[in-house]
């Protein structure tokens, strides 16, 4: 597999798992007040995931020469 077909693999992966923790954030915003404990957590997994995922679409952009 080329580095550019593992990449776009990669940003895939990402995306799904940065749309199941967007869920997850909503899920946990709707229940408030309950488990009001988990935001902090919650949050910082979702922040990392996109961040994840910025990195990866800026580097398949430049590998694509976009």
């Amino acid at each position: 597999m080329s580095e550019l077909e593992e990449l776009q693999k990669k940003v895939r992966k990402l995306n799904s798992r940065a749309g199941n923790a967007k869920m997850e954030l909503h899920d946990l915003a709707e229940d408030l007040p309950v488990n009001w404990t988990e935001i902090r957590a919650v949050a910082e997994r979702t922040y990392a995931v996109f961040a994840e995922l910025e990195a990866a679409k800026a580097e398949l952009a430049a590998l694509e020469g976009v």
